[in-house]
């Protein structure tokens, strides 16, 4: 099983829609921060899945 294919991991919200837009202070296509996405390979699960909480919210609300 790779990595790829394990359930519990947390994917990245990423679409390839890499725009951060300074004025709103997020990414246009994900809802993450400059922050959050900076720190994404060194969180935890959990704190992964705050960022994607986070970042749906964001995404929601625009």
């Amino acid at each position: 099983m790779t990595d790829e294919d394990d359930p519990s991991e947390v994917k990245s919200p990423c679409v390839q829609v890499c725009v951060l837009d300074e004025e709103i202070g997020w990414c246009v296509g994900c809802g993450r921060t400059r922050a959050e996405i900076w720190k994404w390979t060194r969180c935890s699960d959990e704190d992964k899945r705050e960022i994607v909480s986070r970042a749906a919210s964001r995404i929601a609300k625009s």
